[in-house]
């Protein structure tokens, strides 16, 4: 069940003067992400093919993460009446297609799964809180901080499920600290990198994983602060079975701060290069 409906936000309110054309790249390229969750749904599906509870649920995640879509489409035409948000998602489809025909994790278990799963959302969360915090356009902040709410909430739906399956499949911390990690790196795939690529067309040539994943991250990786970030790591060590909140999950978070704002510049300077 949804939580809340496109049709209850206060569209009226919306601002064009406060719109951040980053921003608003950054929206795009979200929009058509989250629309595509019923792909993901369908390979979650058959990797829990006997879990009746747990595929139930996973649709219900699917339809909440397509309206999530829509409202961050809705608002990015709102500010960019020239853009259409169904014809670029249509164009997303046909450029990045993810393999829904298996029949196991490609995380080499089902606790494996759920644990890159808590990461994405881990990820989303902290993603649109930051959005929420850096825009000044009221209608992006109020939808941003909706999407925030769910995504903490599918958090929960993947950890209470993850500890279900770790019963039986006894996986280590530090284990499962490791397959967190991993997901965590794979923000620099060619998921995110073709949304930008196809939702912001206008700024390149052809498709070029470098430099269409440095426009994207140059961008995204500049709106995180710290308290953002001390949340990420509070969640990336529960997941592992290790202490949120701790001596260690400080110091990892500063290490987390530094490392982002290296990486923010390194994008930065790719794009200026280009």
């Amino acid at each position: 069940m949804k939580h809340w409906q496109i049709d209850q936000m206060d569209w009226a309110a919306f601002d064009a003067t406060k719109v951040n054309p980053d921003i608003l790249a950054l929206v795009k390229a979200a929009s058509v992400v989250e629309r595509n969750a019923r792909d993901y749904t369908c390979y979650l599906q058959n990797v829990f093919h006997d879990d009746s509870g747990f595929r139930d649920a996973a649709q219900n995640w699917a339809e909440e993460e397509v309206q999530h879509g829509d409202a961050l489409g809705k608002w990015a035409m709102l500010a960019d009446p020239g853009w259409d948000y169904a014809a670029a998602f249509e164009r997303y489809r046909e450029a990045y297609k993810i393999d829904t025909d298996v029949s196991s994790s490609i995380r080499g278990s089902r606790t494996g799964e759920l644990i890159a799963r808590c990461m994405v959302e881990t990820g989303t969360s902290s993603f649109y809180t930051a959005l929420a915090d850096a825009t000044e356009e009221p209608v992006l902040k109020a939808v941003c901080k909706q999407i925030a709410a769910d995504e903490y909430r599918h958090f929960k739906l993947f950890y209470d499920n993850m500890h279900r399956y770790l019963e039986r499949e006894k996986l280590g911390r530090w284990f499962r600290l490791r397959i967190a990690l991993s997901r965590v790196m794979e923000s620099e795939d060619d998921e995110l990198a073709t949304a930008f690529y196809i939702t912001n067309s206008e700024q390149f040539q052809s498709y070029d994983h470098k430099s269409c994943i440095a426009a994207y991250m140059a961008r995204a990786l500049s709106f995180y602060q710290q308290r953002h970030l001390d949340r990420v790591t509070a969640m990336i060590l529960k997941t592992s079975g290790l202490t949120p909140h701790s001596r260690m999950q400080q110091w990892l978070a500063k290490g987390m701060h530094g490392l982002i704002a290296w990486k923010q510049k390194s994008f930065a300077r790719q794009l200026q290069q280009a």
